[in-house]
């Protein structure tokens, strides 16, 4: 599958006779346009999602006043204002380098993974043949900026927090990463879309190759996700009773705001990475048998796929803010304990079991 900047790109030298280069540049700058549109409209909507699911469970109504559209819609830009019109505070003897930067390599290193995200079938921005590595790896991006945010701030309790994040995000990235290899062996590539179209035929590839190993590593990778987001019952590094805010507790204005970006951007990736490891990627389910679906023109299907996989993106989000307004929080040692003596083994058990059963079973 080819990626979307290559279609623009064609789509410009077909429909206006652009020069192939100035077509594909052109093709670049707006894909890199829409992530960074993307920035602040994923943390705007996943905060207000936030705190509709947090006011029903608690049997409130939640934000419904701010602006002219219905159902505090408006709520996000709300916040977004009375953020950028606080005052920046830099500690007095905090390193001011590492911590300016700190907050900018967290929000660029989660939002680069959007690039190889299929949100439709006119693929990703970039359809690297290594897609699924890319995005474990430029999203530990985002541990190096908790851990700076928490050396430079010159607090004990940034301190604390960024160590506690150094050990936990490294630590849960091993059964994600297991989990995430168990899936792309079986269907034969780390291509993000060429696991999409892997299960066009059928949602999860575990459940029609009949490798139950593939299904039981989503749980794990779930799990895995959780604490690699800092979310609860694993939010040890930013814990309010023991640290205050953890490795932001300095930060304010603008800079805060990137965090809380950043946390929501990583949430939206470890979903949309589980919907296409897992549950179809932009795929209907069986759409591989529906022949009416085929019959559809190149436009009204891909929106068709980009509403399908935001829904289903959207979805697990939900989930994930459901379980942190309803469990309470792990001890530090209770979530190292988690990992190391469950997740990791149950994680390679899958990992070899599915291997075991492609060579057994074909």
């Amino acid at each position: 599958m080819q990626s979307s900047s290559s279609w623009l790109a064609d789509y410009f030298e077909r429909v206006w006779f652009m020069n192939p280069t100035l077509a594909a540049v052109l093709s670049v700058i707006l894909g890199v346009g829409i992530c960074m549109a993307l920035i602040p409209i994923i943390p705007g909507f996943g905060s207000y999602l936030e705190r509709k699911v947090c006011a029903d469970l608690q049997q409130r109504i939640g934000p419904n006043r701010a602006g002219f559209l219905p159902f505090g819609i408006m709520q996000a830009v709300a916040d977004g204002i009375k953020t950028i019109q606080k005052e920046d505070l830099i500690p007095e003897h905090a390193d001011r380098f590492l911590f300016k930067s700190a907050p900018y390599i967290c929000i660029i290193g989660v939002f680069s993974c959007f690039a190889v995200i299929p949100f439709s079938g006119a693929g990703p921005l970039s359809a690297l043949n290594l897609g699924v590595y890319y995005i474990l790896s430029i999203s530990s991006l985002m541990a190096v900026g908790i851990v700076l945010a928490g050396w430079a701030s010159n607090s004990k309790w940034t301190l604390l927090g960024g160590i506690r994040s150094a050990g936990q995000m490294i630590s849960y990235e091993i059964p994600i990463a297991l989990s995430v290899v168990t899936v792309a062996m079986v269907a034969g590539t780390l291509n993000m879309s060429g696991l999409t179209a892997a299960q066009r035929l059928g949602w999860n590839i575990g459940f029609w190759n009949s490798n139950i190993f593939v299904t039981l590593s989503f749980p794990v990778y779930w799990i895995a996700a959780l604490a690699e987001c800092n979310r609860t019952p694993f939010d040890i590094p930013e814990a309010e009773s023991e640290l205050v805010a953890g490795y932001f507790t300095e930060y304010s204005g603008l800079r805060f705001s990137f965090f809380a970006m950043a946390e929501y951007a990583e949430m939206f990736v470890v979903s949309a990475m589980a919907v296409v490891l897992y549950f179809g990627g932009f795929y209907l389910p069986f759409e591989g048998i529906m022949p009416w679906i085929m019959d559809l023109s190149g436009g009204r299907l891909t929106l068709i796929h980009f509403s399908v996989f935001l829904g289903k993106v959207w979805a697990l989000m939900y989930l994930m803010i459901w379980i942190r307004w309803t469990l309470p929080r792990y001890r530090i040692d209770q979530l190292m304990d988690l990992c190391w003596k469950a997740l990791i083994p149950i994680a390679f058990v899958n990992f070899m079991g599915a291997a075991c059963w492609m060579a057994l079973l074909g």
